[in-house]
């Protein structure tokens, strides 16, 4: 029985496509026929039965599919059995996995005895699948859209290339043998990296295949009749790979083999070493060779050392920190995109032409370029994975990622349904009236004219993001000039920089900007221009300054204190002078421009710090983060992440991102503190959480490393410890109190809960005393540690027991020992201050009871009352007095802040028997609200010693910041001291009157 002229339902087929399905079905029943004749001479089963038992949905789908792609059309037309196989294997409505894929083409190989039917068995093979991807990506059954059907098309290549690979390892092995073994003795196989698409396993339907080839160690085969050089064994390999693929046959092709993105492309050697590609990359590597590793994955041979060449690459392809010394490479590649896009006839080439695929993989590219050192997150292959991730990361707003994501779906899938017509390679939009139907029809379009005016908004949206990454800031600034009336063009800046002015056009430029000392500037301009350093300068760390310094200036000009402004921020200029990447930095982002000025002309201590550590100025560029420091629970969780990112066992990387860490986090506080946006309290508040995360990441880390070689301790109870820390870290002075400063050191002591005669149970154990004591050193070295990003703190451990005399680390038992036998008054004063930093909290809540136990026992009040204000006035005939004329000293002099700590100190020692609230905290203020709180010192004269002690410390963290001694003003402390030292007077020496 003949295939029915009706068997193809028309019911969504538009009219001038009915005519060319009708051909096709004619041309289908003919190849039935045949196929049906064959069978029944043969014996078989025919197809035209099951062809005719096909369900009416599955034969609209056939219609629309057949209607669309002259490619499926002709390929059933010569194996017309493969639909019922495709249809009985489920591949109609989902993609085969990875597994079953490689077993069904293994199956297919076994039976190849020779390259020429290896090869037709993978064009078959591939021209079957194939069939199946188009089919499902034109019907759309559940879970399949365009990224489905790029998935589905790179595990088809990868599935290609591994069974390939293996076929002719196998084939080849009686002749040349196999590869020596590497020196750890695994096997050596060569590795294909997967490039571009394929390597971010998003291939499109007709795609050629970007391969890089490697091996792992020179050498030479073994167990073959003839032995060969590695280079010479893997090249050999190498080509025949690429024809097993590549090759034209009767069969036609699998996939199209691109190998120029290898070093040297069509120049350089087809296979290269580890050791030769990580030398070439690291000596030679160019721009746009680390733009193309983005990309690189393993894709067949083996896995495992493919990722190890690439870990190997990876600091070649992302820089340690932001890189926005790529930027002027990734401008030059955007100027040849648009050179591209403007030559005649690019408007119809979605990938290549103005608002194309290209552009939008530009976008992400870039980022992940300039910021994926530093953001670990975007070190993925994929680019809908990294798409996702921009937003996350504050790089792009989410409004901007809904566009692109869906406007780079609608140009895949049109390039999907483009290449599905012939299974043809081509980005072109059609000219045939034919042609442009079927598209509108896969695309689910009413007809061209819908399908052109969705794609040019797409498109259009596309090009603006696009104009808009790495714009030119000159152009910004520029227009920012022009807008204002009294603006200064940047050639004049400029001019003035290259000392193209003559001295009186210098001097009138800078007096015209506001500079109060214009000549002094000039200057220090041409000094600078002039000096070794910058004439020095290799050619691309030159041209970054020169096109930096326009900007910085015009950046100057506009604060409230130019000469103040410039006279600091040169000498982070002269700090990057061989660090040019931050030159760029500042180049390509005058907001962060503009905010190094704000805090620059505004703390002295900023600017030093910057100075310091350049990578401070990352910071600049995420302002919404830069004036609002993170809390203790946000702050955990960056350190976690942070330190997430790099290998446990890499101490110095560690050490490093806890410095960095540390730096950046203050810089938040300071700049919130300078902009207003935080209060007193929380300035303190925020440098506290700042160290009690970084405490307890460093008692982990020494954690981890003593226990990982000497096990874990015996404890007090009997029990033994695990990889929770049984140790604390307690704060004393300002870190206890939650008042640390810019630059303050930490007061510890350590405190551990071993077992006195135990031991650890690894495999070096060490005795308890021994093991504490190595923890409590680590931790020490680990604060203290010089890197280049500096220390995290200096650490002063007097405050233990016995001083310096002293155990550096001691057991509980022993320390509530020593403060009931042994501890001075001033000692006990010192723990009124104290509080658990880090640490297990079941140790902590022993530390605490002890601290309440020592500070709640009734005292002799008047013996106590002689012993404080003896150490304080010892205190004070050593540390102060040293004020000029009209100022005093914040901290040490009559009515300042040790007046008002000791006060508080005193309060807790004779009033914490009998008012146990007192016992709860540690900082000063709380304490004084306690005291008001509890009626043991009248609301008023508690509320003016709050406002004191808030006005004394604000004074001296902003002398922090300007760098000036922490002196007030006499007339403008007068009240604030008057109060403080009437309340001392009252409490400690009621006999004495000053």
């Amino acid at each position: 029985m003949p295939l029915p002229d009706d068997f193809l339902p028309l019911i969504d087929i538009p009219e001038p496509l009915k005519g060319p399905l009708g051909h096709t079905r004619q041309r289908l029943a003919e190849a039935l026929s045949q196929a049906d004749n064959l069978a029944e001479m043969s014996g078989r089963d025919s197809p035209l039965e099951d062809w005719l038992g096909l369900s009416e949905a599955r034969r609209e789908e056939l219609a629309r599919v057949l209607a669309i792609s002259d490619f499926v059309a002709e390929t059933l037309v010569r194996y017309p059995e493969w639909l019922l196989h495709l249809d009985a294997s489920g591949e109609l409505e989902a993609a085969p996995d990875a597994e079953t894929l490689r077993a069904w083409l293994d199956e297919r190989l076994e039976e190849a005895e020779d390259e020429a039917a290896m090869q037709a068995a993978i064009r078959r093979f591939r021209r079957a699948r194939m069939v199946g991807i188009v089919w499902r990506d034109l019907c759309r059954p559940e879970g399949t859209d365009m990224w489905a059907t790029a998935a589905a098309v790179s595990r088809l290549a990868e599935t290609c290339l591994e069974a390939a690979l293996a076929w002719l390892e196998a084939f080849l092995e009686p002749r040349w043998g196999r590869p020596a073994p590497r020196r750890d003795g695994s096997e050596q196989r060569l590795v294909v990296l997967g490039m571009g698409k394929l390597g971010a396993g998003e291939l499109n339907l007709s795609s050629d295949i970007d391969l890089i080839f490697a091996f792992p160690e020179k050498g030479e085969t073994e167990g073959g009749r003839k032995s060969l050089e590695h280079q010479e064994y893997f090249t050999k390999l190498g080509q025949r790979l690429i024809g097993a693929l590549d090759a034209v046959t009767a069969d036609g092709f699998a996939f199209r083999v691109d190998m120029r993105l290898r070093p040297l492309g069509d120049g350089g050697p087809l296979v290269g070493s580890f050791n030769s590609l990580w030398a070439y990359y690291q000596d030679q590597g160019r721009e746009w060779e680390r733009y193309a590793m983005l990309k690189a994955r393993p894709v067949a041979g083996d896995l495992d050392a493919g990722a190890e060449l690439l870990a190997g690459l990876r600091p070649f392809v992302y820089r340690k920190y932001l890189d926005f010394g790529a930027i002027e490479s990734l401008r030059e590649l955007k100027a040849m995109i648009n050179r591209e896009v403007r030559r005649k006839g690019m408007e119809g080439n979605i990938k290549l032409g103005p608002g194309g695929i290209r552009e939008v993989e530009f976008v992400v590219q870039a980022f992940q370029l300039i910021r994926g050192g530093r953001d670990t997150e975007l070190q993925v292959t994929s680019l809908r994975r990294a798409l996702a991730r921009l937003p996350e990361l504050g790089l792009l707003p989410a409004e901007v990622v809904e566009e692109l994501e869906p406007d780079y779906v609608l140009l895949r899938d049109l390039e999907h349904a483009l290449q599905a017509l012939e299974d043809r390679q081509t980005q072109t939009l059609p000219a045939d009236e034919q042609d442009r139907e079927r598209l509108a029809l896969a695309l689910g379009m009413e007809d061209w004219p819908a399908l052109m005016a969705c794609l040019d908004e797409a498109r259009e949206r596309v090009r603006r993001h696009f104009d808009a990454v790495i714009a030119d800031p000159e152009e910004e600034v520029d227009e920012a000039a022009e807008e204002a009336t009294d603006g200064i063009p940047l050639e004049q800046w400029r001019a003035l920089w290259r000392g193209e002015l003559d001295e009186a056009e210098g001097t009138a430029l800078l007096e015209e900007a506001g500079f109060a000392d214009p000549e002094a500037t000039r200057r220090r301009l041409g000094s600078l221009y002039h000096s070794r350093q910058v004439q020095g300068m290799q050619r691309i760390g030159f041209e970054r300054l020169e096109a930096l310094m326009p900007l910085l200036l015009d950046a100057v000009a506009g604060s409230e204190a130019p000469d103040t402004a410039l006279e600091r921020v040169l000498p982070l200029v002269e700090a990057v002078l061989r660090r040019t990447a931050y030159l760029a930095l500042l180049r390509e982002n005058p907001d962060a421009l503009g905010h190094l000025m704000t805090l620059c002309a505004a703390s002295p201590w900023i600017a030093e710090q910057i100075a310091r550590y350049p990578i401070l100025l990352d910071e600049l560029l995420t302002p919404e983060t830069l004036y609002t420091p993170a809390d203790k629970a946000r702050l955990a969780d960056e350190l976690r992440q942070a330190l997430a990112r790099l290998p446990e066992e890499d101490e110095e990387a560690q050490l490093e991102a806890l410095r960095v860490f540390k730096h950046a986090q203050t810089l938040h506080v300071a700049a919130s503190d300078i902009a207003g946006t935080r209060h007193l309290m929380k300035v303190s508040d925020y440098l506290t959480y700042i160290a009690e995360v970084i405490l307890e990441a460093v008692l982990a880390m020494a954690w981890r490393h003593l226990t990982r070689k000497h096990g874990f301790p015996a404890l007090a109870d009997g029990g033994r410890a695990d990889a929770e820390p049984a140790f604390l870290i307690v704060g004393y002075g300002k870190l206890g109190g939650i008042e640390l400063g810019y630059g303050s050191d930490l007061d510890l002591v350590f405190i551990h809960d071993g077992a006195p005669q135990g031991s650890t149970d690894g495999k070096r154990p060490l005795d308890n005393a021994v093991f504490y004591t190595r923890l409590g050193q680590r931790i020490i070295h680990l604060l203290t540690a010089v890197t280049p990003a500096g220390t995290l703190y200096e650490v002063d451990m007097r405050l233990r027991p016995s001083g310096n005399a002293g155990l550096l680390v001691t057991s509980l038992s022993a320390f509530a020992e020593y403060q009931r036998r042994e501890a001075w008054t001033w000692e006990h004063q010192a723990l009124v201050r104290a509080r658990v930093v880090a640490g297990h909290p079941r140790l902590a809540e022993g530390f605490a009871a002890v601290r309440r136990e020592i500070l709640g026992r009734e005292r002799d009040v008047e013996a106590l009352r002689k012993e404080v204000v003896k150490m304080r006035h010892k205190m004070r005939d050593h540390l102060g007095g040293k004020s000029g004329e009209g100022e005093f000293d914040l901290k040490h002099d009559p009515g300042g802040m040790v007046d008002l700590e000791f006060l508080c100190q005193f309060a807790v020692l004779s009033m914490g028997h009998d008012t146990p609230a007192l016992l709860e905290w540690s900082d000063n203020m709380r304490l004084l609200e306690t005291l008001e709180a509890s009626e043991r010192l009248p609301a008023r004269e508690c509320q003016r010693l709050r406002d004191a002690y808030l006005a004394l410390r604000s004074a001296a963290h902003r002398a922090s910041l300007t760098r000036e001694p922490a002196r007030g003003r006499d007339v403008a402390f007068q009240d604030h001291r008057r109060v403080v030292i009437e309340a001392w007077q009252r409490l400690l020496e009621p006999d004495h009157k000053e």
